[in-house]
């Protein structure tokens, strides 16, 4: 059964603000595509990703965990350190940030020739 055009338009922009509504942001993408390669500890994320208060990343962290899309674990270290990690729903964005990487790259060369 094939969906109406203009349906079709209107649950695609539904979705898009979805989408828009969860990353609303700068730092979200920037931390899901850390840790889309490796398990991160806060302190590693805090350096990573340039820019980022700790205020931010805390409450950023918290909202990506609500969305289940990484798990925060607590190391059994002294000092007590937590590590996070992406989750497998939260993997399925690792194409879609390298995608926006890619078409990010070239539209800074298109933009600005570098």
């Amino acid at each position: 059964m094939e969906i109406e055009p203009i349906k079709e338009c209107s649950q695609t922009i539904l979705a898009i603000h979805d989408v828009m509504d969860l990353f609303k942001g700068k730092w979200k993408m920037s931390i899901i595509a850390c840790l889309c390669y490796k398990k991160m500890r806060y302190s590693e994320l805090l350096r990573e990703v340039k820019g980022i208060s700790g205020r931010m990343l805390s409450k950023e962290l918290k909202e990506l965990e609500m969305n289940e899309l990484i798990t925060r674990n607590v190391l059994n270290t002294q000092p007590v350190a937590v590590e996070y990690e992406i989750t497998e729903y939260g993997a399925t964005l690792k194409n879609l940030t390298k995608t926006i990487a890619k078409w990010g790259l070239n539209h800074r060369r298109r933009i600005i020739g570098k």
